[in-house]
């Protein structure tokens, strides 16, 4: 996420000067890029990994900023959600066992987080997506305490103006109305950093648009939000719609989005990216600034750029252009950010080595991409990949159509083969990193393609929140032993599991899938619909969703037998004075509201709006799998 050191209370003044430093360094980096300054020889890789903290039932544990209190390693930093760690990885030269040890670090890293984490009652998945996310953990709470995060919550809500749509479409569809940027919370991402000479740094970023499709496709891993079957990779899509800043009338005109794929392939410099990027977006975070980068320049020092590098770290290109200063050299480096979290060290690193691989190869055998294939080609390829993994068509190189599974085994493995030996990257690692994913890829078992299956050869009657603490407890297991994903058994429903942590809150049970009635309806209909549908309960809503009133099959016998033949509208008889409860509402507290009351049925609502419902059929389902795992445990 960039710099955490932010100015949280900057006037049009203090903006108008962080503007010009950053139309300062864009100069200073010009100069550099022309000057000669900028290293021109290393190819160099690194990599952040961003990883999910979770609690015994597989949900999300907010304790990121306890873990990094007591991990004391300045390698690991926060991210936007409080139940989300990063780690930053050491740069190294791209040679020899340079992929060997980046994984040794990722694992060491991850250790030393769960290390911690067990501390607190937590541990680490790796994934695009968390199944288990629920609606009620994207709330303030739950936002890391630092004042870059606020900040762009805060303006980026403001710019967009309107409420937050997200919108997806897949074997589902999902549609989420926010008010804030906090469904960002649900993605991490595996970063990987390749840096190129200077002097080929377009054709080298270029490349890496190109390729960026196969690569995603062989390794989508975020199938599945809230219970939503979208995309393969649909933490691309809410990414979008997430940090969107778009008025509604920029959206009208097309402006561009702060996360992109881009817009047309670099012709001559990747200067003219960046001034692209300030061109169209506006400065949204400011800070003191410690240099004027003109000034260093004069004086024989390298500047940071810091105000630019701020701003950069704004627009969140699938493909960003970064820039660093390593052993007193300024280089540029391509960032990959399109490639999801998991399912494992091992995939991981196999996905980093397809990618480094082809980025070596490709462009010495065929040069110069934007000849051989159009930027729209390249965009349309990674759309698709995105939405449908190894199931994809992509059009590749002089307008040649293949089946993505088709192209990796066949044209770009080999190719990336090449690529790694001709740097020098150790054959005992080339073998291994590279099996991986042709394994995969002829298996066609994507974490996406896994965790679909799995939920589908599932019982159909187990709970949502069953279904999703069981993937995610898979995942676990298998990333504890590395496994790469080809390897993995379809997760199934362990007879003997900790219920009662499934049930700690209403929303972790309720049904969702609900059949409802208007106030002007026939009593009729819910009358079928409870006899259709095996149901006792039909909530009344009226065209804006609220939640007006309730009717339940006791009460519709007894109307029905006093008024045979009568036509009865719902809203004379359905129930007004509702008890309900919030997502949020702990189980307990639900079940003794039903006893109380002595109802058999809560609503469940949020903004006076329906989102669930829970019967004393769902409690006795709780109570019938608490009381056969008690006697389990008296018979052992």
């Amino acid at each position: 996420m960039g710099d955490k050191t932010v100015t949280t209370e900057s006037d049009e003044a203090q903006l108008r000067q962080f503007t010009r430093a950053v139309l300062d360094d864009l100069q200073a980096l010009e100069m550099m890029i022309r000057g000669g300054y900028m290293e021109d020889e290393a190819f160099r890789i690194g990599a952040e990994q961003e990883m999910f903290l979770v609690d015994s039932s597989m949900h999300p544990a907010p304790v990121a900023v306890e873990i990094l209190g007591d991990a004391k390693d300045k390698r690991l930093t926060t991210e936007i959600g409080r139940f989300n760690l990063e780690a930053n990885l050491t740069p190294l030269d791209f040679t020899g066992d340079s992929l060997r040890r980046l994984e040794d670090e990722i694992s060491e890293m991850v250790g030393i987080v769960r290390t911690s984490a067990k501390k607190f009652g937590a541990d680490v998945v790796l994934t695009g997506i968390l199944p288990t996310i629920q609606p009620t953990d994207l709330v303030e709470r739950n936002l890391t305490p630092s004042p870059r995060y606020f900040e762009l919550n805060r303006i980026l809500t403001a710019m967009h103006g309107a409420e937050r749509l997200v919108h997806i479409k897949g074997l589902d569809e999902l549609r989420l109305h926010l008010k804030d940027t906090f469904v960002e919370f649900c993605n991490t991402s595996f970063q990987v950093h390749l840096q190129v000479p200077i002097s080929r740094f377009a054709e080298y970023y270029n490349w890496a648009q190109a390729i960026s499709a196969p690569v995603l496709a062989a390794a989508v891993n975020s199938p599945v939000i809230m219970g939503h079957r979208l995309w393969h990779e649909t933490r691309l899509a809410l990414f979008q719609h997430a940090v969107d800043s778009r008025s509604p009338i920029q959206q009208e005109r097309s402006h561009p989005q702060r996360v992109t794929f881009g817009r047309t392939w670099v012709e001559d410099s990747i200067l003219d990216v960046f001034h692209e990027d300030v061109a169209r977006f506006r400065i949204l975070l400011t800070r003191q600034l410690e240099e004027d980068s003109l000034d260093a320049l004069k004086e024989g020092r390298i500047p940071g750029l810091d105000a630019w590098r701020m701003h950069n770290g704004t627009i969140w290109r699938w493909n960003r252009a970064c820039y660093g200063v390593m052993n007193g050299r300024p280089s540029m480096r391509v960032e990959v950010r399109f490639l999801p979290s998991g399912p494992s060290i091992a995939d991981e690193m196999a996905n980093a080595a397809f990618f480094l691989g082809l980025m070596i190869a490709l462009p010495e055998e065929f040069g110069d991409v934007t000849k051989i294939m159009s930027f729209d080609e390249a965009r349309n390829n990674f759309s698709s990949t995105a939405r449908f993994g190894l199931k994809s068509q992509v059009v590749w190189l002089n307008g040649e159509s293949y089946r993505t599974g088709r192209l990796i085994l066949e044209e770009l493995l080999p190719r990336a083969r090449k690529g790694l030996e001709s740097v020098g990257i150790d054959q005992s690692d080339i073998d291994r990193y590279l099996a991986i994913l042709e394994e995969r890829v002829a298996k066609q078992r994507t974490g996406s393609q896994w965790m679909l299956e799995s939920l589908g050869a599932m019982d159909k009657r187990a709970k949502f929140n069953v279904r999703m603490r069981t993937v995610t407890a898979a995942m676990l297991e298998n990333q504890y032993e590395n496994r790469p994903i080809h390897e993995w058994a379809l997760a199934q429903i362990s007879e003997k599991s900790d219920w009662i942590d499934n049930y700690r809150t209403v929303e972790q049970f309720m049904s969702k899938d609900l059949f409802t009635v208007r106030p002007g309806d026939v009593v009729d209909l819910a009358a079928s619909l409870m006899n259709w549908k095996h149901i006792r309960h039909v909530p009344v809503e009226d065209d804006a969703g609220n939640l007006v009133g309730l009717l339940s099959h006791r009460d519709l016998l007894k109307l029905l037998t006093e008024h045979c033949g009568e036509e009865i509208i719902v809203r004379d008889v359905m129930k007004t004075n509702l008890i309900t409860v919030t997502p949020e509402t702990g189980s307990l507290e639900a079940l003794k509201t039903m006893r109380d009351h002595d109802i058999g049925c809560l609503p469940v609502v949020h903004n006076n709006r329906l989102i669930g419902l829970i019967t004393a059929f769902d409690f006795l389902t709780v109570s019938v799998k608490l009381f056969e795992e008690r006697v389990r445990e008296s018979s052992n």
